[in-house]
């Protein structure tokens, strides 16, 4: 059996709730964003790996949030959506129905995709997924983060 090892200070990573809501729902949009994000070319380029963890795994090691990061969830179920709140700017939003946050400049790779319900959140990361992953990702790989 051929593990895989983490390599933290190339890798960008995509955080869920450790709720069991966000287990039973969020977690499969995280994954399709991992998938996306293993398809961008740029990716296997710069040698990144993307991995999918908790929010309890992300906020308690220091190497990780010191990582390119995207959130998946909503604040009551997602303590690092709950972080960003009111820390990062809505770059597109549909009041009262979702919400994908993050500095549209990339200053700092860091974004946060939720909704309302499950599947709003499933289609805030798929907004993200279309809209902004490719600059995401081209600002995360050159960031003093990304690299």
């Amino acid at each position: 059996m051929n593990d895989i090892e983490p390599r933290i200070e190339n890798m960008i990573v995509i955080v869920v709730g450790a709720h069991l809501r966000a287990e039973l729902n969020d977690r499969a949009a995280a994954h399709a964003l991992h998938d996306a994000m293993c398809a961008q070319p740029l990716i296997n380029e710069a040698n990144v790996q993307i991995a999918v963890c908790t929010d309890v795994w992300y906020l308690n090691n220091e190497p990780l949030r010191a990582r390119p990061t995207i959130s998946i969830g909503s604040p009551d179920v997602n303590a690092l959506a709950a972080f960003l709140a009111d820390r990062l700017p809505a770059a597109f939003t549909v009041d009262d129905v979702m919400t994908v946050q993050m500095d549209l400049e990339f200053v700092d790779p860091v974004a946060s995709c939720w909704g309302v319900s499950h599947a709003e959140t499933a289609a805030a990361t798929e907004l993200f997924t279309t809209r902004y992953l490719t600059d995401f990702i081209k600002r995360a790989v050159q960031s003093p983060a990304g690299s």
